[in-house]
């Protein structure tokens, strides 16, 4: 399955209402709760993702896949 996005407001008691989503019912869902991209948060997320870059390197999976 694929990422679903939701942009949605969170209530006055603090409830956040999604569409139905009638295609996955019965299945499991992790909810994310991520502030809006203009708190500053933006740069440490842009950092978390890059250093995934080190992990697709084909010479080091050629070592490993030896070991």
């Amino acid at each position: 399955m694929g990422a679903l996005i939701f942009f949605v407001k969170i209530g006055e008691e603090g409830k956040i209402e999604l569409p139905e989503l009638r295609e996955f019912t019965g299945r499991k869902a992790e909810i994310v709760i991520l502030p809006p991209k203009d708190e500053d948060i933006e740069d440490l997320i842009m950092a978390s993702e890059s250093s995934l870059d080190f992990w697709d390197n084909p010479i080091d999976d050629e070592v490993w896949n030896e070991v």
